[in-house]
């Protein structure tokens, strides 16, 4: 990877690897969203897709994630901006590409994976699976924090 790269060059532009560095490791993305159907509002929900590991905030098998989901959205440059709203603001790719930089702990700039989980901008450790979770009581699960 080229040093510092995220402040150089454009999404569309990163390698492979590159975009694939850029994600945080937060969880939030695999966080279930309920949409409000009058307003368009979303609400994040602390039930995590049922490949979500809570404790590394990594899904459990990435590279057959959509074929084991079929509704897990694959985050690219092309689906980026028609699913922005449902992405968190602090998503770094989100940032990116808003022009908004990355913040201070995320691990590029840090230097360490783990200090996005020190900050608290992760879910590590306050998800439930929605293996366990009936789609009826998502709502009971709403979170009410800015995400």
């Amino acid at each position: 990877m080229r040093p510092r790269f995220w402040e150089t060059v454009p999404l569309a532009e990163m390698t492979t690897e590159e975009w694939e560095a850029v994600c945080d490791g937060c969880g939030k993305c695999c966080l279930n969203k309920l949409e409000d159907e009058e307003t368009g509002e979303i609400a994040f929900t602390r039930v995590a897709c049922r490949l979500f590991d809570d404790a590394t905030c990594r899904c459990t098998n990435y590279a057959e994630r959509k074929r084991l989901v079929p509704e897990c959205v694959v985050l690219t440059l092309r689906s980026l901006p028609e699913i922005s709203s449902w992405m968190p603001r602090s998503c770094a790719y989100r940032r990116l590409n808003e022009g908004r930089g990355l913040p201070a702990w995320h691990h590029l700039v840090a230097g360490d994976p783990d200090a996005i989980h020190r900050a608290g901008e992760s879910v590590q450790r306050r998800t439930v699976s929605e293996a366990v979770v009936p789609l009826d009581d998502w709502e009971d699960h709403i979170i009410d924090e800015e995400i």
